[in-house]
């Protein structure tokens, strides 16, 4: 399997990768067809996973590879670490900074309250946006495959887009179910629910390609994707998750994320 595998060109596995993310993301906002309202615990249990899976592919996949190779470079391995992913958190803050600017009343005409209709804008804006950085993430550890297959990288960039895929089912909930409730038909709302993935490939392309054409900055990308997902997870996730008052189950279900990842990335690679 792993051979085969290394066959592959690392772009399109990155694409491969990101197109499963992208299904993920579909499957989570198909439930509008089932259900009106999503069950918060499970919804939460569920965000709070994605959360420590997140939390753990950021190291063992992002950022300690790109120490490793930022070492093998002959840099001091902090300053590559350091600065992509201080510029990954800073990067996002200004995505942050845009999101007022979308124009709620062009895209959402269908919702009638003008409060719920920007709201739900600004979430399928905001979600849309923070996959991007995800999207890259998973690009940018496939297209390192490039300068470095081995099984152990290979486990690496599969189990982040296996966490990243976990974590994109209850975001393609959170999009499709309040257009749902607000009154967009069962259609629509998935449309716009799965439409929130559908950058990931698209980033994930531009990573993978980024990465092999200019090896040297591969250190900062590992490190700036790291940097993006602790904060998408530190400013999101954790909020959205015990915003309910779920604190405690989500607490553990952060953890067990954490350990499921750290065990993909650790003992299977």
């Amino acid at each position: 399997m792993i051979q085969s595998l290394a066959d592959l060109n690392p772009v399109l596995l990155a694409l491969l990768a990101t197109l499963f993310t992208w299904g993920c993301t579909a499957f989570g906002a198909s439930f509008v067809f089932s259900t009106k309202k999503a069950n918060p615990l499970v919804f939460d249990s569920m965000l709070a996973f994605a959360g420590g899976v997140m939390i753990a592919a950021s190291f063992w996949s992002l950022l300690a590879p790109g120490i490793e190779m930022a070492e093998s470079q002959g840099v001091p391995a902090y300053i590559p670490a350091a600065v992509g992913f201080l510029l990954g958190g800073v990067f996002l803050l200004l995505v942050d900074r845009i999101l007022p600017m979308i124009n709620d009343e062009l895209y959402f005409k269908e919702i009638i309250d003008r409060k719920a209709k920007h709201r739900t804008a600004m979430l399928i804006f905001s979600i849309t946006m923070h996959n991007i950085p995800e999207g890259l993430a998973v690009g940018v550890a496939f297209g390192a495959l490039a300068s470095d297959f081995t099984t152990s990288s290979l486990t690496g960039a599969i189990a982040l887009a296996l966490g990243i895929g976990i974590q994109n089912i209850p975001e393609g909930t959170a999009v499709s179910i309040p257009l749902r409730r607000e009154g967009m038909s069962p259609k629509k709302s998935f449309f716009y629910g799965q439409f929130s993935g559908m950058v990931e490939p698209i980033s994930a392309v531009i990573g993978a390609v980024a990465v092999i054409f200019i090896e040297p900055l591969l250190p900062y990308a590992l490190s700036f994707a790291a940097g993006a997902m602790i904060f998408v997870v530190a400013k999101e996730v954790i909020p959205g998750s015990q915003e309910r008052g779920h604190i405690q189950i989500t607490t553990m279900s952060l953890m067990v994320g954490f350990v499921v990842m750290m065990i993909l990335d650790v003992a299977l690679g």
